[in-house]
C-alpha cells in the first residue's frame, strides 16, 4: 500500500478533528504523505473562542491555534481554499473543484457541517449565520454600525449571538419557534430559567413564533415580521437554526451516509481505509447502543486523536462522554453525554434552585445514566461522568436519589 515515500493520507477538513488526526498520523509515521484540505483561508482556529471574540473578550490572535508554519514543520501539506467535490473509492482518488486529483491510501472525512440559512431572508445584507472566523469578523463589524438586533433560533449558536449582541449594547430580541431554548434538552423549568437570565440582561425573549418576513431597505434588513403579526426593528439579524453535515459530495462514492458518514465505534466507514470524524461522523456510541451525531468541540478533538491512530493501523474504539459548555451571560450551561437531542427515548429527572439560578436534568436509558445538562453549580459533575463511563446500574426508583447525591 502506498508509494516509495510512504502511505498517502488525505484528510478533508482542517477543523480540530482533521488537524488532530494529521498530527497523530505524523507522530506515528515519519514518511507518510499527509494532505490536509480546507475550503477556508485559515489554518486551524478555535471555534469555541469565536463567541468570546465576538464579545471582545479575546483577540483574534488568541482564536488562532495552528500556524501555516506549524504544518510545514511537520510536513503536513495544508491546502487552503480548496474544495473537494467528489471521491472515487474504487480508484481511491479525491477530486477538487480546482481540477486537482489526489490519490489516497487512507482517507478521512472531517468536513463538519454548515449552518442552515434563514429561508425567507430575501438576500438582504446584515443577515448572518455564525460558524466561521469570517462570520465573526463580519458580525463584529456590523455590530458597530447597528442599534437593533434580532436573533432567530433556539440553539446554542442563537444564544451565543444573543449574548454577544446584548453585551455590546444592542437592543436585542430573541425569537424562537418553540416554547423554550433547547426545547428537547431542557424541560419547562430549565427553559424558564434561561429566559430569566437573558431578560435580566435586557434581552426581549419571544416564544412560539417564526419569522414570517424579513423586510429591508436599500438591500439591508430593517425589520422582522413574525407569524403572530408582531414587527421588530432590526438592522442586524443573527440566525441559529441548526446545521447540515457536509457530506453531499460523497453521494455515489459507495461511502454510506445518512445525516453524516455512518461509522463504527472505530470511526471506520463501510468502505475499507475510509474514516470519518467530528461533526460529519454519525458514529456508533457504545453508551446508548446506536449511532449518533455530536457537534461539540471536545468530541471532535477526541475523535481526531482516536481516528488518527486508527488510520495508521490501531484499533481503538471511541469510548468517551462528550461535553459542551458555554456561557449564559453571568451563568453557564453544560450538556454532557446523550441527551434527548440525539436520543429521544431517554427518561429524565430534574432539580432546580431558583435563588442560585442552578438547574440540572439527568437522562437515563433503562437502568443507566447516559447524560445530563447543568446550569450553574457544577458540583458532582465528575461523579456523573464516572457513572456514565462505569455504566453504573441505577434503578428507576433510585434516580432522584442519584441526583440528590451529586448535589451534596
Amino acid at each position: 500500500m502506498g508509494t516509495l515515500d510512504g502511505r498517502r493520507f488525505v484528510i478533508v477538513g482542517n477543523g480540530i478533528a482533521g488537524t488532530t488526526a494529521a498530527e497523530q498520523i505524523r507522530k506515528a509515521d515519519a514518511t507518510a504523505s499527509i494532505k490536509l484540505i480546507t475550503n477556508e483561508p485559515y489554518s486551524l482556529y478555535n471555534r469555541i473562542a469565536l463567541p468570546p471574540f465576538l464579545k471582545q473578550k479575546v483577540t483574534q490572535q488568541k482564536v488562532m491555534i495552528r500556524s501555516v508554519a506549524w504544518h510545514q514543520e511537520r510536513a503536513i501539506d495544508l491546502m487552503l481554499e480548496e474544495t473537494v467535490v467528489s471521491v472515487c473509492t474504487s480508484k481511491q482518488e479525491v477530486y477538487l473543484a480546482s481540477g486537482k486529483v489526489f490519490p489516497y491510501d487512507v482517507l478521512l472525512i472531517a468536513t463538519g457541517g454548515r449552518p442552515n440559512p434563514l429561508p425567507n431572508a430575501g438576500g438582504l445584507a446584515n443577515v448572518f449565520n455564525f460558524q466561521t472566523l469570517d462570520d465573526a469578523l463580519a458580525i463584529s463589524a456590523q455590530i458597530e454600525r447597528s442599534t437593533h438586533a434580532c436573533v432567530v433560533g433556539a440553539s446554542y449558536i442563537s444564544y451565543e449571538l444573543t449574548e454577544a449582541f446584548r453585551s455590546r449594547g444592542l437592543n436585542t430580541t430573541w425569537l424562537m419557534r418553540g416554547p423554550r431554548f433547547l426545547r428537547r434538552v431542557l424541560d419547562e423549568e430549565g427553559g424558564a430559567l434561561v429566559d430569566r437570565i437573558a431578560e435580566k440582561h435586557g434581552v426581549r425573549v419571544v416564544h412560539n413564533v417564526e419569522c414570517a418576513e424579513v423586510r429591508g431597505r436599500d438591500g439591508k434588513v430593517t425589520e422582522v415580521l413574525t407569524t403572530d403579526g408582531q414587527t421588530f426593528p432590526c438592522d442586524l439579524l443573527g440566525v441559529g437554526v441548526g446545521i447540515t453535515r457536509n457530506v453531499e459530495f460523497l453521494r455515489g462514492s459507495g461511502i454510506q451516509i445518512n445525516s453524516g458518514v455512518i461509522t463504527d465505534e472505530y470511526l471506520r466507514s463501510n468502505v475499507p481505509n475510509v474514516f470519518a470524524a467530528g461533526d460529519a461522523a454519525e458514529y456508533y456510541d457504545p453508551y446508548v447502543g446506536h449511532h449518533i451525531l455530536m457537534g461539540t468541540w471536545d468530541n471532535a478533538t477526541n475523535h481526531g486523536k482516536v481516528v488518527g491512530q486508527n488510520m495508521v493501523g490501531a484499533s481503538i474504539p471511541y469510548d468517551d462522554v462528550p461535553t459542551y459548555s458555554t456561557t449564559l451571560f453571568h451563568n453557564r450551561i453544560m450538556a454532557f453525554g446523550a441527551t434527548p437531542e440525539s436520543n429521544p427515548e431517554v427518561e429524565s429527572v430534574t432539580w432546580l434552585d431558583e435563588p442560585s439560578e442552578s438547574y440540572r436534568r439527568l437522562f437515563f436509558q433503562g437502568e443507566r445514566l447516559v447524560g445530563g445538562v447543568i446550569i450553574g453549580q457544577r458540583k458532582g459533575f465528575p461523579k456523573l461522568i464516572d457513572m456514565i463511563k462505569q455504566r453504573t446500574p441505577v434503578k428507576k426508583s433510585e434516580r432522584e436519589q442519584v441526583l440528590a447525591q451529586t448535589l451534596t
